[in-house]
């Protein structure tokens, strides 16, 4: 078995999964993943429809997700429009994934070490944010927004100016009573082609994620772009607005109360997934996250080229935050 680690879960798996990082500890594990099984005696209840962004590589007119449960109630079943499938154990213990021959592991773990894993850290009581994380300082501070917003071409410009990645499109809160830790995910960044070619000139100039797929990836831990492999404490949280042609600079403003909490509700991962107690604990998580974390919302220029000038703005609010207790920190440097 190969061990990894990614959002403060460690994972067995039989093979290497990949861009995920080995973890330190191999006899021990959080989550056990079977890659190509599928239980034959298995039956799921009709499947609830799930509208998300667009599969990779579905085939036009399916679903691109489907979810049940299995009749015995023991595993969730996830069902993608291109074949793809995925049994997740209801504690978050266990996940089976399955694929068509067509298909590379490349492919599955588009979904696997996103959504599914995503979905394995509520199971265990970690509430997500749909965001990516950058350490300014010696704290992390969070980019959180819906699909398109620009969370992950705001995290690689970021590392792009030398600001170390702890996670891109998933950040996992782990509530220690007087902080909250964000935990790394792994050393990518994934992008879509008018991105890379904003930030590197050339959408060519990064490596495809999957071979039958457009979007690439930003190897972090090389190159000068650095990954933070320990979890770190959360400083502040960024919404990312839409852009303004009427702006010449970015503009930040803060969101408390009610509004704050709201905005934070619609930006949590896998959201569409939550039953009542799982929902109770992401309200009380993210009442006590808006009462202890500064939440602003940011909106920047039209212009792409403004990226840079944003990320400058977000550090230097960021650095006017009030320093918390840093938590212990370790950098792969590239």
């Amino acid at each position: 078995m190969v061990s990894h680690v990614a959002y403060g879960l460690r994972l067995a798996v039989e093979r290497t999964l990949p861009g995920l990082l080995p973890s330190a500890t191999a006899n021990a594990f959080d989550v056990e993943i079977r890659l190509k099984e599928w239980r034959s005696s298995w039956r799921f209840s009709k499947a609830s429809v799930i509208r998300t962004p667009a599969s990779p590589v579905s085939a036009a007119g399916h679903p691109n997700l489907r979810v049940g449960m299995s009749v015995d109630g023991d595993y969730f079943g996830f069902f993608y429009g291109d074949g793809a499938r995925f049994a997740v154990e209801r504690r978050g213990c266990e996940v089976w994934a399955d694929w068509p021959e067509d298909y590379t592991l490349e492919d599955a773990c588009t979904y696997l070490v996103g959504p599914v894993m995503g979905f394995v850290s509520r199971l265990r009581g970690t509430v997500c944010l749909h965001a990516s994380a950058v350490v300014i300082g010696h704290h992390a501070v969070a980019l959180a927004g819906p699909a398109g917003s620009g969370k992950s071409t705001m995290a690689a410009a970021f590392a792009c100016a030398g600001f170390p990645v702890l996670s891109d499109d998933v950040v996992a809160l782990t509530d220690k009573g007087a902080e909250f830790l964000v935990q790394p995910g792994y050393p990518r960044v994934n992008l879509w082609p008018d991105s890379v070619r904003a930030l590197f000139g050339a959408h060519e100039a990064l490596p495809r994620i999957t071979p039958t797929w457009e979007k690439r990836y930003l190897p972090l831990g090389q190159n000068g772009h650095h990954f933070t492999s320990s979890p770190l404490s959360l400083e502040a949280i960024y919404i990312l607005g839409g852009r303004d042609s009427a702006l010449t600079g970015p503009l930040i403003e803060e969101l408390s109360g009610k509004e704050a909490f709201m905005v934070l509700v619609a930006n949590t991962y896998v959201n569409y997934l939550l039953d009542q107690n799982m929902r109770r604990r992401e309200f009380d998580v993210l009442s006590r996250v808006i009462t202890e974390i500064p939440v602003r919302r940011v909106r920047a220029p039209e212009a792409t080229s403004a990226i840079f000038d944003l990320c400058e703005a977000v550090a230097n609010d960021a650095k006017r935050v009030p320093p918390a207790v840093p938590a212990n920190a370790s950098s792969v440097r590239g």
